[in-house]
């Protein structure tokens, strides 16, 4: 060929990229299309140095209907530049599964159905990204395109990661509820950890309501929110896609769909029987065994009769407005539904993996991974690693699901194993660890108090020890690098431990457990060595406040006894008496004056005590934290006399000038002290639930 030639041709290639990458960045979508039906060269140019073409720049900037035009000039002449990758190996269909557009996704994959199949740098195909962040409606649109098994090759990675633990990864338990019932093959898959769906969904605790501490008004609003149960959405694409062994024609399909959908919405508005919405039967004759259109449940149970289903409805309508109404605002309720739809559909997830899990030996959980068919034989993990012998011990190694739901704190998932495997009572982890000890040493009381009150064998499961002879007595004593008891202050930290170590220790009779490890230590030991630190820092945070209390303290001691000495008005010359004793204001001066007089000694005394406190670790449980209370309480009971016995003397000298226009100058000039006391009220609350609350409550970020 011509060098000539060649170069001008490569200019003019050069010059069609530029000009492309202009029109596509400021939006001139026509004009793009134009150069794509003039030069057909210009269809795999990669414009950006990313390696994006028009179409990866169309689709980033959401323009569906320039995509469909500009696929369907590409497929008529060059099919292939529909798999253009950029650096990163995406393809656009892969941009288009990201960002969640259904139509962009079909247009895309309608027109070249290996696209579904192309791997990028990550090893991820589109149909596999649309799960990753959470595209529920592109993955059912792009389920529908797989035939014979693909969804299973492009559903998972070369490092074993499957669509499944993506879901779960991602807490998108609408999407694996679909995974669950359009795959079940991945249920039992593991990845190259050794991981199965149910150990990912074992250390998601915020996914489970035992796993949330939800308080006060946020509460209550919380159990008035009604939240339906996951159904199986397999006519989301209304099955057009036609399937080989229909007993119909193809070109019947679009009909069939049609009637089956209008078939649903009627029965959705009559109503109909129990058992008819229970056994529904797909358009093939095949029943269906996921109860597709049953009717939606609260809080997984069947709270009605069916006739009182649009009752039902309505009563949750009422609640939704009364929220908005009487609640935090829309959005707060909103967040709060979120909150318990994931409550709620994790239990669903959670008892679909186990009902499935219910079929095999105990021991298929991740130890002994369950293998996926031979078609993706080629992707499981086992072949990414030389040494498949070290590959297998290393699985035997992982904890099983009920240890590791045990050491998040996740109740309804060590419930339920136990009432679907009781043997798993037995597990134990490599360090010898089983349940029990893993509940304890993660400082998990749900847990704990819930395998106490099962009827199990308490010598060999409570009395159990860990391959260095501690006992839980001893794992409860023990402080961890992190701090389980999210609660401010070092002092109530420590406080929540001893709460720890003593409930632990009385939850079963004297002498039950182990005294002496292999290392010859007792718990108590124990105890005491792990806890120097939190013991130091605990003395030095009450000392700070005890230092900053008792000043405040002091002051208003200083002042109510100068108002407790000073009488209003001045008093009778002849008799002695007050003035203005007879004046109801006066009273009340009196009596706040000596209230903030007694209340202010008394927090100062508290404070002082603290100070000269030995602080030593049998204090932290119960002396240092009570004078602690009594003294915040003095104070603020101090602090609140104070400013009643100056608005009650300061009245005398205004209630003839302002009237009732004084009491709202009283409380702008109360502002300052008021500061000073609501600031310290979430410590205060704080303070109260450490002490007089018997087991300590575990939280989480």
């Amino acid at each position: 060929m011509n060098p000539y030639a060649q170069d001008a041709s490569s200019i003019i290639e050069e010059e069609i990229k530029k000009k492309l990458f202009r029109n596509a960045m400021k939006s001139n979508w026509q004009e793009v299309i134009n150069i794509y039906k003039q030069h057909p060269q210009s269809h795999k140019a990669q414009t950006t140095r990313s390696g994006d073409t028009a179409i990866h720049i169309a689709i980033s900037d959401g323009q569906e209907s320039i995509v469909e035009e500009l696929v369907s000039i590409v497929s008529k002449t060059t099919p292939s530049a529909l798999a253009i990758e950029n650096e990163l190996g995406n393809t656009p269909l892969h941009f288009a599964a990201y960002l969640g557009n259904i139509e962009m996704c079909s247009c895309i994959a309608t027109s070249d159905l290996k696209l579904m199949g192309v791997r990028n740098k990550e090893n991820e195909t589109p149909f596999f990204i649309s799960v990753q962040h959470g595209r529920k409606h592109v993955f059912l649109r792009l389920h529908s395109f797989c035939k014979n098994g693909e969804g299973y090759e492009y559903g998972r990675r070369n490092d074993g990661e499957t669509i499944l633990h993506s879901a779960i990864s991602g807490e998108y338990f609408d999407i694996a509820f679909q995974i669950i019932h359009l795959y079940d093959k991945l249920l039992n898959a593991v990845n190259m950890h050794g991981l199965s769906p149910l150990h990912l969904l074992a250390s998601k605790p915020s996914s489970f309501r035992s796993g949330n501490h939800i308080r006060g008004f946020h509460k209550l609003i919380y159990h008035c929110i009604f939240v339906d149960e996951l159904e199986l959405e397999y006519n989301h694409t209304l099955r057009l896609n036609y399937e080989e062994n229909a007993r119909y024609p193809e070109n019947y399909q679009t009909c069939v769909g049609f009637i089956f959908l209008l078939r649903n919405i009627i029965r959705v508005l009559i109503g109909s029987s129990k058992n008819t919405m229970n056994q529904q039967t797909d358009p093939e004759g095949q029943q269906s065994s996921d109860h597709a259109c049953s009717r939606p449940k609260a809080q997984g149970h069947q709270l009605f009769p069916e006739n009182y289903f649009t009752c039902f409805h309505g009563l949750k309508s009422l609640s939704k407005a009364m929220l908005v109404i009487l609640g935090l605002g829309s959005m707060q309720i909103v967040k709060l539904r979120e909150k318990k739809e994931k409550h709620i559909w994790s239990v669903q997830i959670m008892e679909k993996l186990l009902d499935h899990a219910a079929s095999y030996e105990y021991e298929d959980n991740g130890r002994t991974p369950q293998h996926l068919p031979p078609r993706i034989k080629e992707t499981t993990p086992y072949a990414l690693v030389d040494d498949e012998r070290k590959t297998d011990v290393e699985m035997e190694k992982r904890e099983t699901p009920i240890l590791i739901a045990a050491k998040n704190g996740i109740t309804e998932i060590v419930a339920k194993i136990l009432e679907l495997f009781p043997v798993a009572i037995h597990d134990m982890n490599n360090e010898r660890k089983n349940v029990v000890l893993l509940a304890v040493e993660n400082r998990q009381p749900h847990v704990y108090e819930f395998l106490m009150k099962r009827k199990i064998m308490k010598e060999t499961i409570f009395r159990k020890m860990d391959k260095d002879g501690n006992s839980a007595l001893h794992l409860a004593a023990m402080l961890g690098d992190n701090k389980p008891w999210l609660i401010p202050g070092a002092a109530l930290q420590m406080q929540w431990e001893i709460k720890w170590y003593e409930f632990v220790k009385n939850s079963m009779p004297m002498h039950f457990f182990i005294r002496y490890n292999q290392k010859g230590q007792t718990p108590r030991e124990i105890f005491s060595e792990s806890h120097q630190k939190l013991l130091k820092e605990g003395g030095e945070w009450l000392t700070s406040t005890s230092e900053s209390c008792s000043v405040v303290a002091a002051l208003i001691a200083t002042v109510a006894f100068a108002t407790s000495a000073t009488v209003p008005g001045g008093v009778k010359s002849d008799i002695g008496t007050p003035t203005l004793e007879n004046q109801p204001a006066f009273s009340i001066f009196a009596i706040a004056s000596l209230i903030a007089l007694c209340f202010s000694v008394t927090s100062v005394v508290m404070f002082l005590a603290i100070l000269t406190s030995r602080y030593q670790e049998r204090d932290f449980g119960k002396d240092l934290p009570r004078k602690l209370l009594v003294g915040l309480t003095s104070l603020f009971v101090s602090i609140a006399s104070m400013l009643v016995s100056f608005c009650a003397g300061h009245f005398f000298v205004l209630k003839k000038k302002l009237q009732y226009a004084a009491f709202p100058v009283y409380a702008v000039t109360c502002l300052p002290v008021t500061f000073f006391a609501v600031a310290q009220f979430p410590l205060y609350f704080d303070l109260v639930r450490a002490t007089f609350r018997k087991v300590p409550q575990r939280s989480y970020k």
